[in-house]
């Protein structure tokens, strides 16, 4: 199992706040009755929550033409027709994924394609299953525009735990299916918008697996 870049800093103050937690118990209060396994079992949790937060699985990215793979691990919580207001204008379809704190939390690209839109949002830290985070939460959202199937829009959404949105996309590059578009922090979800004429295959409650999950098929 890799460790993913985007926590390295963090595993390196859990390290050393492991190693105080254990030079206090054993250099400070030495005497002081289970201070040594409690400090043991903290820097245990502590280190355990990193390493499992920040875990990069191998994986076989699933690579289709005609059709969107799932941007994230997680759950699907929502499945609806939405009229988008930051950049199609129209009605579109939106597929939204929860991810927990126990999920892999890189974000991969549905379809290869030109970035041809990228833009941070400030907003608020709603709960991720509330349905006014795609509008309201820090977000940052990125549109790949397929030479065929025309353009889908990927959304990252900061929730109530999670306040750290990293971020790849540059406007103009060329992106590859199941490639990184970036990571979240502790826990929150990603929105895909899509052309109303696709086909979807997932359903509510749907457990995704990032670059695996068959999200939608575009039509012949």
């Amino acid at each position: 199992m890799k460790f993913h870049k985007e926590g390295y800093a963090t595993l390196m103050i859990a390290i050393l706040l492991s190693l105080s937690l254990l030079s206090l118990a054993y250099f400070v209060l030495d005497q002081v009755m289970f201070a040594k396994p409690i400090a043991i079992l903290l820097s245990a949790f502590v280190l355990i929550v990193v390493l499992q937060f920040f875990r990069n699985p191998s994986r076989h990215m699933l690579i289709m033409n005609d059709g969107l793979i799932a941007p994230a691990d997680g759950k699907v919580v929502v499945i609806e027709e939405v009229t988008d207001q930051e950049y199609f204008k129209k009605p579109v379809r939106q597929i939204s994924i929860f991810m927990s704190p126990t999920n892999v939390h890189i974000n991969w690209y549905p379809l290869s394609g030109e970035v041809i839109y990228s833009k941070y949002h400030k907003g608020k830290y709603l709960v991720a299953w509330d349905p006014k985070s795609s509008t309201d939460n820090e977000r940052h959202s990125v549109v790949v525009r397929h030479p065929e199937h025309g353009e889908i829009l990927i959304k990252q959404i900061a929730g109530a735990v999670a306040r750290r949105i990293v971020n790849y996309a540059k406007v103009g590059e060329q992106v590859e299916q199941g490639e990184e578009l970036g990571f979240i922090k502790f826990g929150s979800r990603v929105d895909l918008l899509i052309p109303l004429e696709v086909s979807v295959d997932v359903v509510l409650e749907q457990i995704s697996s990032g670059g695996q999950t068959i999200i939608g098929t575009f039509k012949k």
